[in-house]
């Protein structure tokens, strides 16, 4: 995960237009090419949120009390390190574009 992360340092976090055509230039098939993007952004959707969890545990303080919540100066730049990353869709299209995903399709037999 952490060789995605130093990837998507370099991507715009900001939407744009895309060109469909584009899009589809590789499989013909905008549904095919949106569902593969589609399921590559909920794979790093859910990575992202079990490995930032899991940094997040580390800090985390089991107490009794409501009022005994503290805030861990490391535990805020973890999170906005995160906050800062692109959408994973982003971050899926964009591997789609540089022909970094590969994906196939299941036998139906």
């Amino acid at each position: 995960m952490s060789d995605i992360k130093s990837r998507v340092q370099m991507i715009d976090p900001n939407i744009s237009p895309r060109n469909l055509e584009e899009l589809v230039s590789k499989n013909y098939n905008m549904y095919e090419t949106l569902t593969v993007i589609t399921k590559r952004a909920n794979q790093l959707s859910q990575d992202l949120k079990t490995e930032l969890h899991g940094k997040l545990e580390e800090f985390a303080i089991t107490s009794e009390t409501i009022e005994e919540i503290q805030e861990n100066k490391e535990q805020v730049e973890i999170s906005k390190f995160y906050e800062k990353l692109p959408n994973p869709v982003l971050i899926a299209m964009n591997e789609y574009l540089n022909d970094e995903l590969e994906y196939r399709h299941r036998n139906e037999d």
